[in-house]
């Protein structure tokens, strides 16, 4: 009789017990920068597929994106992530150095953690009413420039150090007349917002500017929402931008997902994961996918690279610590 009862009482609490209960679910959340927003939208989902079929494990995959300099510090003063794919390994070594993420994160996956890349460019209105070919473009009198600010987007220091690299080329070195031209250029910026995201919607959606200098997928995306009013121009220098993506060690230790926190970013350097970087306009750096997107990309372009120039801890202090070049030249 006890044992009738006490079957009948299991029997019910297991009736009541939700439906969640019976599989595990684990949650982590990526941290991410501006551009990235539809492209781990899309990832997201068959990271979900793919999780589900290798253990089991249902897995929910929570995004928070913003200027990437700006991630970086919410990061280091407490935001919970479990990765950050954010645009410059700056950034990440920044976390670094508040002691979330261990020393040698560049080494944990293929290309410096760099998944893909992606490069800088100009988006125009139809027709290019301004003739803008080129970096000296942007520095002629009453040309509106939008860029985001370097001192809190990661995809603006790229930016400036495109215009920078194409300063260098045209000036041989010299770098008075570099800081002149990138002075120009700056003079001209009419809005400055705080990350890419919000540059492009400065742009596009709100009509400020005659130029916007944007990641080259930004500026792609706009294209395909917009076909009929804005254009391309590549720039005849430009720089190798290569996002970053890190696990935040600290977390995922205490949380315990350091295994589906790894994977994450692990599968992002897969042939389906790679397809959905190009279709969001980012380089894939398996070399026979981004060949498959040679109609889309510009394999051709004149990429100067970060290593160029010291790498990001020397250009960091030099150009975008207080006090640095781009405050000197940017005075309002």
């Amino acid at each position: 009789m006890i044992r009738k009862l006490f079957a009948f009482g299991l029997a019910v609490v297991l009736a009541l017990m939700p439906v969640q209960a019976f599989g595990k679910t684990v949650s982590i959340t990526n941290v991410s920068y501006d551009p990235t927003r539809e492209m781990f939208e899309q990832y997201n989902k068959i990271f979900e597929d793919h999780w589900k079929e290798k253990t089991g494990e249902d897995v929910e995959v929570i995004q928070s994106h913003g200027g990437s300099g700006k991630q970086a510090l919410e990061v280091a003063n407490g935001l919970d992530a479990d990765v950050v794919t954010l645009a410059l390994e700056y950034d990440i070594e920044s976390i670094e150095n508040a002691g979330l993420i261990k020393a040698g994160w560049k080494d944990k996956f293929d290309n410096d953690s760099s998944p893909y890349t992606s490069t800088i460019v100009f988006l125009v209105k139809k027709g290019n009413p301004r003739d803008i070919k080129d970096w000296d473009d942007l520095t002629k009198k009453g040309v509106g420039v939008v860029t985001p600010n370097p001192k809190t987007s990661g995809g603006a220091r790229w930016n400036y150090m495109a215009a920078w690299a194409y300063a260098d080329k045209k000036y041989g070195g010299d770098e008075a007349q570099m800081k002149e031209f990138i002075k120009k250029l700056y003079r001209n910026v009419v809005v400055l917002d705080s990350g890419a995201r919000g540059a492009t919607t400065s742009f596009v959606e709100n009509g400020q500017g005659d130029v916007l200098v944007a990641w080259e997928n930004e500026a792609y995306l706009s294209m395909r929402d917009y076909p009929d009013e804005y254009e391309i121009v590549t720039p005849s220098v430009s720089i190798l931008a290569q996002p970053s993506v890190a696990v935040v060690d600290e977390v995922v230790d205490y949380r315990d997902t350091r295994d589906v926190a790894t994977e994450y970013l692990n599968y992002l350097y897969s042939d389906e994961a790679q397809e959905i970087a190009a279709e969001n306009y980012f380089r894939p750096t398996n070399e026979k996918i981004l060949k498959k997107h040679s109609d889309t990309f510009d394999l051709n372009i004149n990429l100067a690279n970060i290593s160029d120039y010291g790498g990001w801890d020397k250009v960091q202090e030099k150009h975008f610590t207080d006090g640095g070049i781009f405050d000197r030249i940017y005075e309002r």
